[in-house]
């Protein structure tokens, strides 16, 4: 060993280490959810201002798009190192989950636009954005426990 190399010490690199695949994750997931959030914000907005489409409908398709970029780059990037079974299992349960992030995005935008009546551009998105934050985190934690699942020794 060099005297100009510095060793690093064992109990920090041991505390450091659990946490490293963790932050990969969630910093790929979250770019997975910034590529599904610009197809949802930017195709509800095109459905609604320039197609002239009702509020829910113009985030549902775009969501059931980005769903299915979500899952493929989730599947083979995010969590790829997690166990898959192949069967159609995994699929299902992602979907039926991301229907439920789906319903919350929904519920947040019909909230403001129905029951708030806020019918502007700028409520619509942020009615928007809240129901895709909501909606991502219930995302996260519900791929992690039934999804994706730790690989098995």
């Amino acid at each position: 060993m060099s005297t100009l190399q510095r060793s690093r010490p064992t109990k920090v690199a041991m505390a450091v280490r659990p946490y490293r695949p963790f932050l990969s994750e969630l910093l790929s997931f979250g770019f997975v959810g910034f590529v599904g959030t610009v197809i949802t914000i930017g195709g509800a907005n095109l459905l609604r201002a320039w197609l002239g489409g009702s509020p829910v409908t113009s985030v549902v398709i775009p969501t059931l798009v980005s769903t299915g970029t979500s899952y493929l780059a989730n599947r083979y990037w995010t969590f790829r190192h997690r166990d898959s079974d192949g069967s159609g299992r995994e699929f299902a349960i992602f979907l039926t989950l991301n229907g439920i992030g789906m319903l919350i995005q929904v519920l947040c935008t019909g909230f403001v636009y129905y029951t708030l009546h806020l019918h502007g551009g700028i409520a619509y998105n942020l009615s928007l954005l809240a129901g895709l934050g909501l909606g991502s985190w219930f995302r996260y934690w519900s791929y992690r426990k039934w999804v994706f699942t730790p690989t098995t020794a």
